[in-house]
């Protein structure tokens, strides 16, 4: 993949991967595959290098024109973080993790919310799509707005490697069965999850949410899309280690109506309105600037 040089500077890799996760999370919770995210690898890569650079120009005009960020609203952005990531402990380990101290984390965030800000200006004129525009796009698209078939999951991991001795996966497994035996009796699965799974859902009570085919691996997803809805499965052998599912809910799949939709439409083009606007922005901002590609 080329590499981009803005006004001396290169943009980093960090920084095209961040542009790249964040362009592969769009498109797939607006419908797009993994399968279509591989086969358009190239050019979201490309998209997500020129969105570096965009964001670089940003930050730079942000900087420049100093507007204003009070304490309160780096507040404000350090509390999302926290929520995010599943309360202060594990904040403060994030931060230990990536070697950045809370101040230094703070002036990052201050800097996004700067560039938050001049997007937010520079998006002032960008008018909300209208109803009829949201319905005409449902009717020019409409064979794209098939939901496939998915399953509500909650799982129990305990964890073994390959490379673990075999008495070591014989207390895995026997941890697991008894676990499983305990639930089957009458126990509880979302308190079984919480106190002995070693996945991070477990804090959740094992909740893996809604998930289509092939977003698992190849065991667990056979076995939840086989079960029936409220049975909890025989022990499920992964990569991982040994796990049990309890199967909540599923749906069949089929068309989506424009109800179902609307909302996700309606995010769609407010996206594109105000991605237009910002590319003509950032186009005024390049015109400024020196871009070496490598």
């Amino acid at each position: 993949m080329k590499k981009a040089v803005v006004n001396g500077q290169e943009i980093s890799g960090e920084a095209v991967g961040f542009e790249l996760d964040r362009l592969v999370r769009f498109y797939m919770s607006h419908g797009m595959t993994m399968e279509e995210v591989k086969k358009n690898l190239p050019k979201l890569e490309e998209k997500a290098l020129e969105q570096a650079i965009g964001a670089k120009l940003l930050l730079d005009r942000a900087a420049q024109i100093e507007l204003p960020v009070t304490a309160s609203d780096v507040d404000a952005e350090v509390q999302k973080v926290v929520m995010q990531v599943g309360g202060e402990e594990n904040y403060k380990k994030a931060l230990a993790a990536q070697h950045i101290t809370e101040a230094e984390f703070r002036k990052e965030l201050e800097k996004g919310a700067r560039v938050n800000m001049l997007v937010n200006q520079a998006c002032a004129h960008v008018a909300d799509p209208t109803e009829e525009e949201v319905a005409a796009f449902y009717e020019a698209h409409k064979s794209e707005y098939v939901e496939e078939p998915k399953v509500l999951c909650q799982h129990i991991l305990v964890k073994s490697e390959a490379n673990d001795l075999p008495e070591a996966k014989s207390a895995a497994f026997e941890k697991i069965r008894a676990i499983r035996e305990r639930i089957l009796a009458g126990g509880d699965f979302a308190a079984e999850a919480r106190e002995h799974s070693d996945c991070p859902s477990g804090r959740e009570g094992g909740s893996l949410g809604w998930f289509g085919r092939g977003m698992m691996v190849p065991e667990f997803d056979k076995a939840a899309f086989e079960m029936k809805k409220g049975d909890v499965s025989d022990i499920v052998t992964t990569q991982f280690g040994y796990h049990i599912i309890y199967k909540a809910d599923e749906k069949g799949g089929g068309a989506q109506t424009l109800v179902d939709v609307h909302d996700q439409i309606k995010d769609l083009l407010r996206h594109e309105a105000r991605g237009r606007a910002m590319d003509a922005f950032v186009a005024e901002l390049r015109d400024q600037a020196k871009i070496e590609y490598k």
